[in-house]
Order: structure tokens, then sequence, then C-alpha cells
């Protein structure tokens, strides 16, 4: 039988290339906490504004009192192999980089919001016009990057570096002797939603499948979780157009509606200034 190719061509820029690197991220579930360290650190480092998030803590609780037990889930840009946000953006802002990183040019980016709808892991957001920064990116798609800036100059992402349970390992597969390898090689590990084909490169040791379900996530989210999410989604002002009016439940037909009219008539009142200030 035919081997199944996804993606362009199936191929990892840098899988088994000599020489060349190819990072990934192992986090072993039965060392997290949940304690939100990561999630911290790097809201702190890159100026995430409030309602969004380049890696967050799914959580889900099981069973019934006194015998419940709690499942948490770090989750973050998966840098695939093969991304749907690549081959969506119609002006090649987002791209794979051959050592794993899957980044973005901000110069390019017109706020479209195709990647964000692409990504089958939630894991993009779009930053807001106020930043607490002057220089710092407005109105433009944004996500993890395996912090390649820290990456290029020797040093842990700042999640790997914040991780108080020494849950998450960052490293180059392609180097056997590398601590993310030999977990790789030793241990069972878990992809989230291979079915897509999108080969991502965040493995999970101890996965939940429950927990890894969205759907299942969602709708066995505790009361407590719910209605915390909830009371800052009402609240917040801070939590940009993308994030701070959706609340956290089944919004309905006539919701799903104003949401699209909202989006589509910010997107089109931006377009034109990001069209005529230069892609390129």
């Amino acid at each position: 039988m035919a081997e199944r190719v996804y993606g362009f061509d199936g191929v990892s820029p840098s899988k088994g290339k000599a020489g060349r690197k190819r990072y990934a991220m192992v986090v072993d579930l039965r060392r997290c906490t949940g304690c939100n360290a990561c999630t911290s650190s790097c809201k702190t480092s890159f100026d995430v504004p409030l309602g969004d998030w380049r890696i967050w803590v799914a959580e889900a609780e099981f069973g019934e009192f006194p015998n419940t037990r709690r499942s948490v889930l770090p989750r973050l840009c998966n840098q695939c192999d093969e991304p749907s946000c690549v081959r969506s953006c119609p002006t090649k802002a987002t791209f794979k980089h051959p050592d794993g990183f899957v980044l973005q040019r901000y110069n390019r980016c017109i706020g479209c919001r195709t990647c964000m709808v692409a990504c089958p892991y939630n894991a993009r957001h779009l930053l807001p016009e106020y930043r607490r920064e002057k220089n710092n990116p407005r109105n433009v798609a944004d996500k993890c990057d395996f912090c390649v800036v820290r990456v290029t100059r020797g040093l842990a992402p700042i999640c790997v570096a914040s991780c108080t349970g020494g849950a998450m390992v960052f490293g180059d597969i392609n180097d056997p002797k590398s601590e993310v390898a030999r977990l790789l090689r030793e241990s069972k590990t878990f992809n989230l939603r291979v079915e897509l084909g999108t080969a991502p490169q965040v493995y999970y040791i101890g996965l939940n499948e429950s927990i890894a379900d969205p759907e299942f996530a969602f709708h066995n989210r505790s009361a407590q979780l719910h209605e915390r999410y909830n009371t800052f989604k009402r609240n917040s002002e801070l939590g940009g157009e993308m994030a701070g009016d959706i609340i956290d439940t089944d919004m309905g037909f006539w919701g799903l509606m104003r949401h699209i009219v909202r989006n589509f008539s910010s997107f089109f009142a931006q377009a034109p200034h990001k069209f005529f200030r230069g892609l390129y």
C-alpha cells in the first residue's frame, strides 16, 4: 500500500539532514503541575495582550467528589512540519524556517485572520491597536515562535526556562545526544490532532486523550473555571478586539453572525492603511 503523504511533499525542511538543526519540544505531563508559570513568563516577555496567549494551560476535571482528578495540558503553537497556516497565508507573512520554527513577517501581514482560522490548534491571535511599547507590532497576527531570538543566542525558550516542574524539554531532535531526542526514543509520546497531517513538533508524555479533544475540553471545564474566564471577558477592556468580548459558551447562530460581521468590519477598516503603508 502506498504511504500517505500530507501537505506539500510530506518532507520536513531539516529532517535527517546532517548539520541542520530541527527544533522540537517534549512536554512531560507527569511533571506538569498546572502552575501557569510558562503562561505568565511568556505574557510578560512578549507583551501578550490580556485575553490572548502564546501558551496557555488547558484544564479538565474528571469524576465526582470525593473520587476526582484533574488533568492539565500546556498548549502552544505546534511548529508543524506541514503547517496549515503557511499554506493559507495570502501574503506569505508566515513561513516555515528550515530549523523547524514557524515564523511571522509582521510587515507582510494584512490582518486577514486566515491563518487564525486555518490553525487547528487555536494557537494564533490578533494583536490589538494598543500595545505597551509603541514599537511593538499591532493589528497583525501573532503566535508562539519557540522564542527564536533566545534560541539563536543559546538560551532556552522562556516557557522552558520558567517551568517549575521541569516538564518542558526543548532541543534539536537531529542531535541524538540531546535530551529531547532521548525522550522521543525512550518514551511513548503523543501529538495533537495528527489526523490532520500537519506533523506537529510538540510532543506530550502521559497525554490524557480526553483533554486533548477540543470539544471534550470545552464542555468539561469546571463551573468555576468557566465563570472565571467569562468574568474576565465581560469586564476587560484590554482583551483585544478578537478576545475581549467573546464569551466562552455556545453563542448560537445569531451570535456567530454578529461576531463575523464585527470581525469583517474591523478588517476592512484597517486594510487600506496596511495596503498603502506597503507590505514588503
